[in-house]
């Protein structure tokens, strides 16, 4: 028992104190709407995400571990073309949900470009389109990939808040992927980026996708039979935690268990070794996190 536990023969004892003394106590009513029923349990889901398309021959093996998967809207990074134009149907069909993501741009290109709240705004506009352009409903939450961890600059949170009004505007729901760990500025300070950028996101309605790969709170590369919420990251408005990357990031899985491959990825236990089928893993509290599945 934990320290606040009371055990059963103190709990009679102070219940007869109060009877003794006259206290009156108030019984909930149960009405027979009510009565067997269980209160609803949290339920967690496990999904995928990756720069490079699978493949079709993959899908199936995938989903005997993973309820959702990402999806690229625009050329992933350190990518030279997007192999996941034109894939949504296929995924659906097999009986994924997703968490659909758009490239965002790094501070570099955002300063350079003068802008950078237009810079958002044109942004927004090719997010939308192109999340037409696949055939995702609207309202589809899309997720603004801001690869930059630490406190965002001035130009950055220009950017992003430009793009999440235009991403509004357009008929659907805006989110950001974004670092859930907690770091040190010269100034001594802590910051989340996930935190400092919901203070600054005022009133707008935005969705988090957090990554914390470091142990604890990640199991590392694990596939957890009890799927872990994703406020376990830290964050506790995450709906979407990415808690393994492949490769994984020496500088915060140190002390993470001996469950990468000997190449530092991350590998499904469905997945194909040969073909190099290395995922990042990601909790959330839908099985369609972007609520993007469509009727065909």
């Amino acid at each position: 028992m934990g320290p606040n536990s009371i055990s059963a023969n103190r709990a009679m004892g102070l219940l007869s104190l109060l009877l003794a003394a006259g206290a009156a106590i108030a019984v909930p009513v149960e009405s027979s709407r009510d009565r067997g029923r269980q209160p609803p349990l949290a339920v967690s889901y496990l999904g995928f995400d990756r720069n490079e398309y699978p493949g079709d021959d993959k899908l199936a093996g995938l989903r005997q571990t993973f309820s959702f998967s990402g999806y690229w809207l625009n050329i992933p990074p350190g990518e030279k073309s997007n192999s996941w134009v034109g894939k949504r149907k296929a995924i659906q069909d097999a009986g994924f949900g997703f968490v659909v993501l758009f490239n965002g741009r790094q501070y570099a290109d955002i300063k350079a470009s003068g802008d950078a709240a237009k810079l958002g705004d044109s942004d927004a506009a090719l997010a939308v389109s192109s999340v037409r352009r696949e055939g995702f409903p609207s309202k589809t939450i899309i997720f603004l990939d801001q690869e930059q961890g630490g406190r965002l600059l001035p130009e950055q949170r220009s950017y992003l808040l430009s793009w999440t009004d235009g991403v509004i505007s357009g008929g659907f729901r805006a989110g950001v992927y974004c670092s859930g760990i907690a770091v040190k500025e010269s100034s001594g300070n802590t910051i989340v980026t996930a935190i400092d950028i919901q203070n600054h996101a005022g009133s707008r309605e935005l969705h988090y996708w957090v990554a914390n790969d470091s142990c604890p709170p990640s199991p590392g590369c694990a596939f957890p039979g009890k799927v872990p919420s994703p406020m376990v990251s830290g964050i506790s408005f995450a709906e979407v935690w990415q808690y393994a990357q492949s490769p994984r990031r020496l500088e915060f899985t140190k002390r993470c268990p001996s469950n990468y491959a000997t190449d530092w990825n991350c590998y499904p236990p469905a997945g194909d070794h040969v073909q190099q089928l290395h995922v990042d893993l990601n909790v959330a509290t839908s099985s369609d996190p972007s609520h993007a599945r469509k009727k065909d």
